[in-house]
């Protein structure tokens, strides 16, 4: 069975990109399919290293019937060996991935969440961390509808052009 590797990527590893690493790991974990998938999460900043997700954020996901784990960790140049896909939540991430690409094959690797909502907009997913409740349910909403939408890609088509 063949194995895929997503990276989700945001600022500091704290909301969204743990947050859509734990919904697609629920959406994967109630789907059949022909491969297997890995998923991690990390932040191209080393704020949070080493710290548990955001508390907030936790208590939306449980709230949304969504598992929530892990541990911040900063984005190394050795992510682009170990992963498939690349995602970044917004287009800061983005240019700060693209900055650490060492060949055309990693850049390659480089999606832009938004590449995966329905009609690809809006082009960020806006970060909660200063925000109240309802900002992490946008953002909530958002990663099921796109995490749902990365796994639509790969059941089509396992590598994800």
């Amino acid at each position: 069975m063949a194995e895929f590797k997503i990276l989700f990527v945001c600022l500091g590893n704290i909301c969204r990109s743990p947050a859509a690493e734990n919904i697609f790991r629920d959406f994967i974990d109630s789907e059949k399919r022909p491969f297997t998938v890995h998923i991690d999460s990390c932040g191209t900043a080393s704020y949070h290293v080493g710290e548990p997700p955001d508390q907030r954020m936790q208590d939306r996901l449980r709230a949304y019937n969504h598992s929530y784990q892990g541990c911040a960790r900063q984005f190394e140049r050795g992510d682009f060996d170990r992963f498939d896909l690349i995602v970044a939540m917004d287009r800061n991430n983005l240019t700060d991935l693209q900055s650490l690409v060492r060949q055309p094959a990693d850049s390659a690797k480089l999606r832009l969440f938004s590449d995966f909502l329905p009609n690809r907009a809006p082009k960020d997913v806006p970060d909660p961390y200063y925000g109240g409740t309802k900002g992490f349910d946008t953002v909530i909403t958002m990663l099921e509808d796109g995490c749902g939408g990365i796994l639509h890609a790969l059941c089509k088509n396992p590598e994800i052009e």
